[in-house]
């Protein structure tokens, strides 16, 4: 049988750019009918490699949502969107549904889930020249690992989104019968966790187990970024604890919150992964001691450009987009530094008149607010968000809705409207050990409660000791003293969520974690607010939260809606509830 061009060969050598080295295309020609025979293809010595290597583009950063510069954040709680006619909206103003989907992943991960389950069938007798030092088989044997971590983590991808899908672990003919029934939420876990146990069969135990097989043991650093075992464990830790929350756990069964919980607990027990010492820096990539540091378990290619920088700041410099805006819920969030209180408790120390002094760090590493050192040009440049300041509230119609810019992910250095342009490197990072940590706090919680307070404060705090945060340790003891929470397991959970909430803001957890803890209703279905602020004449500023944007959230927006165009072609699928 023959494949035509356009459809591997293209896809593969096209956009990787692959040389042709074999006996039967030694110069790199195409034959003229443009057609090359599957066995000649996987008999290729780059080509079956690259074909893998291919799959990995189905794992996207997420600094361009909808294709326009939005964040998932802002279909959230954590941000709104300067851009009014963003179709980020969509998700917040009661008109999603079938006919007006955004995100909507289904066909991508579906591409990526064919190819990953052709490569799993041809690579068993496909011709390579093995690599790092291995073996024909052990190179084998971990392209297959590769291969299985992808696949679990584009059907987690559909499973978290739409709470179903199909599952499918071979290549299917546009003979066969396609008009297929999603599988149930239970057997799409199974299948997930089934293919990270496959992965963590084959594959090196993290990052840094990349090697080259020379005598010193040398890293390869050209294989960083691609699967492991901790990267299969961490997928697993996170689609066991999505199975075990409320909105896929109704019974509330502690059996599953264990089996998170013992998952994420045996990433901590390998001793690879840890807290890395620059919360800020944990992004900025231009430097060889923050790429792939210790924290990061998996993360895409690097992203290496500035449009991200000017897409997001604020007006004054250079001309910035100020895109998405952060809420004041997610700056009450962030705890008094010197009392390791939330806002809102009495002893917290907290001051109307002067809201960002003595905050949590994350504050400033994560949120531009008024007042803060952004570029450190000389002078330094000072954001100003005030009523009439140079990035205020209506300077102009970028100008930000809230208050707030965005500080995480940006890179201080970069610059975009200068000769020449300053591109700063930055991956998306999937999973990070941070994540692990607060798997396992949660879980933990939830299944064994105040019987495992100590390890489960024991986890919150290793996150909470990080340099240059710093924040006191959350203990049970004495009521007077910083960072105390009741010695309960609901006041615990409410403790380790709020932790979620700042740790991991901007990064596509609150959206999803909101919905699976069924609080929905809560949390999104109200208004968002921000901080107007306005400037007395002796340099002091007042403070007035407004309501800033409206939104809607209704009981089947807990799971996205199925495109109409994807039942029209399988009506079998069915639609979630509530779509209809």
């Amino acid at each position: 049988m023959k494949t035509k061009i356009f459809y591997t060969l293209l896809l593969v050598v096209g956009i990787l750019g692959v040389s042709c080295k074999d006996d039967f295309l030694q110069d790199g020609t195409i034959p003229a009918d443009g057609d090359v025979t599957e066995e000649q293809f996987w008999n290729h010595a780059d080509w079956s490699r690259n074909y893998l290597n291919n799959i990995y583009s189905h794992v996207e950063h997420r600094f361009n949502v909808l294709g326009e510069w939005s964040l998932l954040a802002d279909a959230s709680d954590e941000a709104v969107s300067s851009n009014p006619n963003s179709d980020i909206s969509i998700f917040n103003n009661g008109t999603w549904g079938p006919v007006r989907t955004v995100d909507d992943v289904w066909t991508d991960m579906y591409s990526g889930i064919r190819k990953t389950n052709i490569f799993l069938e041809k690579i068993k007798t496909a011709n390579i020249v093995p690599m790092n030092g291995l073996s024909y088989d052990e190179d084998v044997k971990r392209m297959r690992g590769q291969a299985f971590f992808l696949r679990a983590f584009f059907l987690f991808e559909l499973v978290k989104r739409y709470g179903s899908a199909v599952i499918i672990t071979r290549e299917l003919s546009p003979d066969e019968n396609l008009n297929l029934p999603r599988n149930s939420f239970e057997e799409c876990v199974a299948q997930i966790t089934l293919d990270c146990d496959s992965a963590i069969a084959r594959l090196p135990v993290w990052t840094k187990d990349w090697m080259i097989g020379d005598p010193n043991n040398n890293p390869n650093t050209a294989n960083y970024g691609r699967a492991t075992q901790t990267a299969a464990m961490a997928l697993k830790s996170r689609i066991l604890l999505y199975a075990a929350s409320p909105l896929y756990n109704p019974s509330g069964d502690q059996t599953k919150w264990q089996k998170a919980a013992d998952v994420a607990k045996a990433i901590m027990d390998l001793n690879k992964h840890k807290i890395f010492s620059s919360y800020g820096n944990l992004w900025m990539w231009n430097t060889a001691a923050n790429q792939y540091n210790d924290e990061v378990i998996f993360a895409t290619q690097t992203y290496n450009a500035a449009e991200f920088d000017r897409q997001n700041a604020p007006v004054s410099y250079e001309g910035g987009l100020g895109r998405t805006n952060p809420t004041q819920e997610l700056v009450d969030a962030f705890e008094m530094k010197t009392t390791g209180r939330l806002i809102t408790d009495p002893l917290a120390v907290y001051s109307d008149a002067n809201p960002y002094l003595n905050r949590d760090p994350r504050l400033g590493f994560s949120i531009l607010y008024n007042g803060q050192t952004y570029k450190t040009t000389t002078p330094a440049s000072v954001v100003e968000t005030f009523i009439g300041g140079k990035d205020g509230i209506g300077v102009n119609v970028n100008a930000t809705k809230t208050g707030y810019y965005l500080r995480k992910f940006m890179d201080p250095a970069a610059s975009w409207n200068s000769n020449p342009v300053v591109n700063r490197r930055r991956p998306w990072i999937l999973f990070r050990y941070a994540e692990t940590l607060l798997n396992y706090a949660e879980a933990l919680n939830e299944a064994q409660g105040v019987a495992a307070m100590t390890q489960v404060l024991g986890a919150i705090n290793q996150i909470r000791a990080r340099a240059g945060v710093a924040m006191p340790a959350l203990q049970t003891t004495n009521p007077a003293g910083n960072g105390y929470v009741a010695p309960t397991k609901e006041a615990i959970r409410a403790r380790i969520r709020n932790e979620r909430r700042v740790e991991l803001c901007f990064e596509e957890h609150r959206f999803f974690d909101v919905r699976r803890w069924k609080e929905g209703e809560t949390y999104f279905n109200k208004p968002v607010t921000g901080m107007r602020i306005t400037k007395n004449a002796n340099g002091t500023f007042n403070f007035e939260r407004f309501n800033v944007e409206n939104r809607v959230f209704t009981e089947k927006n807990y799971l996205f809606p199925i495109s109409q165009n994807e039942l029209n072609r399988a009506p079998a699928l069915g639609q979630n509830k509530g779509y209809n």
